[in-house]
């Protein structure tokens, strides 16, 4: 019902930066809260980042606060990771992904990704040292 698909991964070196864009289409955008995750090789999916319906409110993960800041254009039904000070531990397969929860649930019980009901296909980050 809700099709999403990242764009902006690439070849980036240690402290540079890149700007993730995941375009939504299907339903209202405004409907949903939003999300980032990666996934490195032979590891785990993990959380990255969060963000409300409105934009209004944001989380992060430890690892990546200070450096990456999640944002939302409603009216283009994009969402962004601006990815600041790379690191070569940032590389992974960046997915975007939807969430019919509200960012309290999100928040109060955990992003995590099986809370998450629509994903787009990845995009390949890599930071070289």
């Amino acid at each position: 019902q809700v099709q999403l698909v990242e764009s902006g991964g690439g070849l980036v070196q240690a402290g540079g930066s890149l700007r993730l864009s995941c375009a939504a289409s299907g339903r209202t955008f405004s409907n949903y809260a939003m999300g980032w995750f990666r996934q490195a090789p032979g590891k785990e999916r993990e959380f990255v980042a969060a963000i409300s319906r409105s934009g209004s409110s944001t989380d992060c993960t430890d690892s990546v606060k200070g450096r990456f800041t999640i944002s939302r254009d409603n009216a283009k039904n994009t969402i962004y990771l601006q990815m600041n000070s790379l690191k070569p531990e940032d590389t992974a397969v960046y997915y975007c992904a939807a969430s019919l929860r509200t960012y309290g649930h999100l928040r109060t019980y955990g992003s995590t990704r099986e809370k998450f009901d629509y994903w787009g296909q990845g995009t390949q980050v890599t930071v070289s040292p």
